[in-house]
């Protein structure tokens, strides 16, 4: 049984600025960009033309954003900047270590979490001493799309297939994503692994502490 965990608000909580516009445009400033006087409306309105679900990075959502004002900024300086500007404090949540036991117990853990910012996910990893807990690490930006879309568990599942010697496998040696167990904190998001046959464990139902206990009831 493969476990996978999403990371924000379910395995950690992070403190990031409050008005993420302000906090790019600072650091595009303090890089030499000149960040156009209505920004908070240019950042907050949709320049890519991407499909219903699909995850755009957000330096490339910024850098349109620019665009779309006549500014012109190098990738490296957006990117840069928007890395600066979601620097987190991470926090632990009570039970990390128990629930990540638990689920090793049964099978190859993965991490699935929707996220737009490069470095995001490794730098809160690094943070929360979570660095290497995981057989497989799926983010929305590095697979294409957000969940609850089906891609980030089906790529998740299959990332996990080398790592599941137990677990139901499909034809080609991938696990079946209908048998993974997918511990988050929102179900409307984390809730879509139900769509492709696997089981959401609401963590705001069973805390990460009782995780083990809900596991060993499951078929």
């Amino acid at each position: 049984m493969p476990v996978s965990f999403d990371l924000f608000g379910t395995l950690v909580t992070v403190s990031t600025a409050s008005d993420p516009a302000a906090a790019v445009a600072a650091e595009l400033r303090d890089r030499g960009v000149a960040v156009p006087d209505d920004w908070a409306d240019a950042y907050r309105t949709p320049h890519l033309d991407v499909p219903d679900a699909a995850e755009v990075p957000l330096p490339a959502h910024v850098a349109a954003a620019l665009r779309s004002r006549g500014v012109a900024a190098s990738d490296g300086v957006v990117r840069r900047a928007v890395v600066a500007a979601f620097d987190p404090e991470v926090t632990r949540r009570e039970g990390v270590d128990g629930a990540l036991a638990a689920a090793r117990e049964h099978g190859p853990v993965g991490l699935c979490s929707n996220c737009s910012v490069p470095e995001l996910v490794p730098r809160t990893l690094v943070r929360a001493d979570l660095r290497g807990a995981f057989d497989a690490v799926v983010t929305s930006a590095a697979c294409g799309f957000r969940k609850p879309h089906p891609t980030p568990f089906e790529t998740l599942a299959t990332d996990l297939g080398g790592e599941a010697s137990e677990a139901p496998r499909r034809a080609g040696g991938t696990v079946d994503p209908a048998s993974l167990v997918h511990v988050g904190d929102d179900p409307t998001t984390d809730g879509g692994i139900d769509a492709l046959g696997g089981t959401f464990v609401d963590v705001t139902e069973t805390p990460l502490s009782a995780l083990g206990t809900r596991l060993e009831g499951l078929p």
